[in-house]
């Protein structure tokens, strides 16, 4: 695991826009998959000032999302489809029949978990995946005790990630108790894992991360597992190792 520290948030941004750069030079149609949640903001805000300023094109690119709510429709405000759109796919150039979120309000949860799954093997898998930490160690939704071989599946929100999540609401009784999310069997086949971190507040969970057991308890774990995992933190969520 290559672990970078950076002294700030914009500099983790920063860093986290040069490696997606880099992968689009290598090819230009590359598949990534991307985030959501306040920790991948500021990389976003960079990729569309490097797209406004003329150094990228996405429109030979494919992404597929890590997950969404169950229940929420793509035009909700608090949907992954919405903050995708809002915060990266309405300023850049990459076409909307290739940019890939799970449906949340699909008529049938279990097919579309499948068809997601065969969408991203048809897609020819993901180049580099973006992941964020949850402080309790999930990656995508999945939450301590999914297996690591799990493929793209619904799953019951743990109430710690439903409490993290609130301040997206207006209120608890708001925030969706399921979501879709890419399996951890589904995110360790990506060729390339880039992870960030940002903030005291994820300091235990890094150091679980890079030195506890791989255990499906802790699942971003499985991560020591992954031949090319790029972890990118600033100085307060790396302070523990």
């Amino acid at each position: 695991m290559n672990i970078i520290e950076v002294k700030s948030y914009d500099k983790m941004s920063e860093k986290a826009c040069a490696l997606i750069l880099d992968q689009l030079k290598e090819s230009d149609k590359s598949v990534l998959g991307l985030a959501t949640g306040s920790t991948p903001e500021g990389m976003y805000q960079r990729l569309i000032e490097q797209f406004n300023a003329g150094n990228v094109s996405f429109k030979n690119a494919t992404t597929f999302n890590l997950d969404e709510y169950v229940g929420l429709a793509a035009d909700d405000p608090n949907s992954y489809k919405y903050y995708m759109n809002d915060k990266l796919f309405n300023h850049i150039d990459l076409p909307a029949e290739r940019a890939f979120v799970p449906r949340g309000d699909a008529a049938n949860l279990e097919q579309e978990c499948r068809d997601y799954e065969k969408r991203i093997a048809e897609a020819g898998y993901v180049d580099l995946q973006v992941l964020g930490l949850g402080l309790n160690g999930h990656i995508g939704f999945n939450e301590p005790g999914t297996p690591l071989n799990s493929r793209t599946h619904v799953v019951d929100l743990d109430e710690s990630t439903r409490h993290a999540n609130s301040r997206f609401f207006a209120t608890m009784d708001d925030v969706p108790s399921q979501a879709l999310t890419m399996g951890i069997g589904t995110i360790m086949e990506s060729r390339q894992i880039v992870m960030l971190v940002s903030g005291e507040k994820k300091a235990e969970a890094v150091r679980q991360l890079v030195n506890g057991k791989v255990t499906s308890e802790m699942p971003a774990s499985v991560l020591q597992n992954h031949e090319n995992v790029t972890l990118i933190g600033d100085t307060e969520a790396l302070s523990k190792l």
